[in-house]
């Protein structure tokens, strides 16, 4: 059996490793050099760094700290954050990240998806996907943040991204992100039962027991979370101990 990966997500803005709730009131939580290498060496599958500065000040001084972290850290890691175009994607790419993951520029022009794909595999993309539920009970993906709605059913944005070439589909649910209420394991478990690729959840963790619940009830292939490691609420070791203990597979 496959083990399910803990994915630790560092928001990186003006070089510092930032968190807030629905990426507003942002607080500094450390170096994101130190503090990911702290979560590689405490245990995590894979890490997540995701650039909300938007200026091309901020995209080259990330590419920058891409760079730093891939001299520094010896797992697995993804990049993503203002990416809209295949150069986007290269520069960082030769920077030294594992994996890009794209979220509204792929909304934009879904072509975008095929051409990293054919340039570097599938394995190299990670589609991102802000999800809310809106007034009617449909799950659409969202832009910007989640703060604008498109036209895009996430079930069926989410299966025409995988046939597009997407390796893996990082999903949050917006009402849940950053509040640490729990992930909506109904709606993972819904969505990976109709793809053939692996699936990220993101938004939610407020415990070992969300995790844990998101992989097994939810049946996700990895959890993403960032403010219950940043804040020290449990460890990564916590948590795979955990899973571990209800006989998920983990790499321990």
């Amino acid at each position: 059996m496959v083990a399910k990966r803990i994915i630790p997500c560092l928001d990186v803005k003006d070089g510092m490793t930032v968190k807030g709730i629905h990426f507003e009131g942002l607080r500094s939580v450390g170096d994101p050099v130190e503090l990911g290498a702290k979560y590689a060496s405490d245990g995590a599958d894979e890490l997540v760094y995701l650039d909300i500065s938007a200026t091309y000040e901020g995209r080259s001084t990330f590419t920058s700290l891409v760079s730093r972290i891939a001299d520094r850290i010896n797992i697995p890691f993804t990049v993503g954050g203002g990416i809209s175009s295949l150069d986007d994607a290269s520069r960082l790419l030769d920077a030294g990240a594992d994996k890009i993951s794209i979220n509204s520029a792929a909304i934009a022009r879904p072509d975008l998806i095929s051409e990293i794909a054919r340039r570097y595999g599938s394995q190299f993309v990670v589609v991102a996907i802000d999800a809310k539920l809106t007034g009617d009970g449909r799950w659409v993906a969202t832009t910007h943040g989640g703060r604008h709605l498109t036209d895009r059913e996430l079930f069926a944005w989410a299966s025409e991204a995988a046939g597009r070439g997407a390796g893996e589909i990082l999903l949050t649910s917006m009402e849940h992100d950053g509040v640490r209420g729990g992930y909506p394991c109904d709606l993972f478990a819904r969505i990976t039962s109709e793809l053939s690729i692996p699936v990220i959840a993101s938004g939610g963790a407020g415990s070992v027991e969300d995790i844990c619940d998101v992989l097994d009830r939810g049946h996700a292939d990895a959890a993403l979370a960032a403010s219950i490691f940043h804040y020290g609420t449990c460890t990564i070791g916590d948590v795979k101990q955990a899973l571990s203990d209800r006989n998920i597979t983990v790499r321990i």
